[in-house]
């Protein structure tokens, strides 16, 4: 559920791999109102998952140089009105969120959708938003708030939804949802209290340091504490594919660096095979997310005792348990945050001092998945 991800159409069995991204369309889903076939969401979890992974999926409804994805019905709706123009100089459809029948299925949609797939460990992250790519703008097209792009009503209602439909899987909007212009959060401060995380899609970019630091702080520096933080290197330039992950850095700054400030638990890093080694690879990965560090085991009267710290840049966001020979703590890891430690006994038969069996167990795996790996250095 970390480190460097790849498109699920790469099909990769490569060992640094965990998390694979797909976009999907809200149309593939649904043709009929209130008639909803899973089918291609089924085919794509099972697909990610047959190679041990998990999906990271983003629905979307505009793309440049593609029709929007509105089903069919919406778009025969009496006065529903698409909207037709240029976007990164294509033509390029948007919907028209004046509908109320569209904004009635884009909640009804999410509501079932996290009906069927909340707890299912195939599915690490959701990624939403609106515009283009879902990714909270039109920088290039005809933006018209309230028509091409959902009211800030409309937004604000939907996001709250998405706090009490989703209660096991982290859900995510683009850091650009800032942006006043766009969303609602400036108005309504409340809305930062949703437990949604962010993710950046030009992440390393030369000016980094500027419009999109101010983004991410906008939402929080705290942010990763309740919800993961993730992204996609930047395509801005060639340039800052090539180098974003070379080891002495780009734009004067190194990716694990930035990791770390940002508290990085996966980034979407597609193109980075054909620039970057295996072992380059892993190394950038693991430098997100969690990192459990077994400090200290005893045995004391037949009890297992374990100081245990996170020394990743994240925490897990999943409920995960130190076990001994089977047997779970019953603390949670989930809230060990970065840079802290905690005690915690373990009581189970068989216990010895010089026969134990120790691990991290979660149960958000898929069948096959390796299990969670920690570091431990003890005499």
């Amino acid at each position: 559920m970390t480190g460097i991800v790849l498109w699920e159409d790469s099909k990769s069995a490569k060992s640094w791999v965990t998390l694979e991204f797909e976009y999907m369309l809200y149309n593939e889903v649904c043709k009929e109102k209130d008639v909803f076939d899973w089918t291609p969401v089924e085919n794509l979890l099972n697909s990610v998952a047959s190679r041990r992974h998990q999906a990271v999926i983003r629905f979307r409804y505009t793309y440049p140089g593609y029709s929007c994805a509105v089903p069919d019905y919406i778009k025969n709706w009496p006065g529903y009105e698409a909207t037709n123009g240029k976007s990164e100089g294509r033509n390029t459809e948007f919907p028209d969120w004046r509908c109320e029948e569209l904004q009635r299925f884009h909640k009804e949609f999410h509501r079932r959708f996290a009906e069927k797939y909340d707890s299912d460990p195939r599915l690490a992250f959701l990624e939403t938003g609106f515009g283009l790519w879902a990714e909270y703008h039109i920088y290039s097209g005809p933006f018209k708030l309230g028509r091409t792009f959902p009211s800030k009503e409309f937004q604000a209602d939907f996001l709250s939804s998405m706090d009490n439909w989703f209660t096991h899987t982290p859900w995510m909007i683009s850091i650009d949802a800032a942006d006043d212009t766009y969303s609602p959060f400036v108005s309504n401060r409340e809305l930062l209290k949703l437990n949604f995380g962010n993710f950046d899609d030009s992440f390393m970019c030369e000016d980094h340091d500027g419009y999109n630091y101010e983004s991410w702080a906008f939402f929080g520096k705290d942010r990763y504490q309740k919800a993961p933080l993730g992204g996609e290197f930047s395509y801005y330039t060639d340039s800052d594919q090539r180098h974003c992950l070379d080891p002495g850095g780009m734009h004067g700054r190194v990716f694990e660096d930035e990791a770390k400030k940002f508290h990085m638990t996966f980034i979407i890093g597609a193109d980075q095979p054909k620039y970057q080694s295996d072992s380059r690879l892993t190394e950038a990965g693991m430098s997100m997310g969690y990192r459990f560090k077994v400090k200290d085991f005893r045995v004391i009267d037949g009890e297992a005792v374990l100081l245990v710290e996170n020394t990743g840049v994240a925490p897990i966001y999943r409920d995960a348990f130190m076990a001994v020979n089977g047997a779970r703590s019953k603390y949670n890891l989930r809230k060990l945050m970065p840079g802290e430690s905690h005690w915690m006994k373990v009581s189970a038969t068989g216990i010895s001092a010089s026969s134990c069996e120790v691990s991290v167990e979660c149960d958000h795996l898929v069948p096959g998945q390796k299990g969670i790996e920690f570091d431990a250095f003890i005499d």
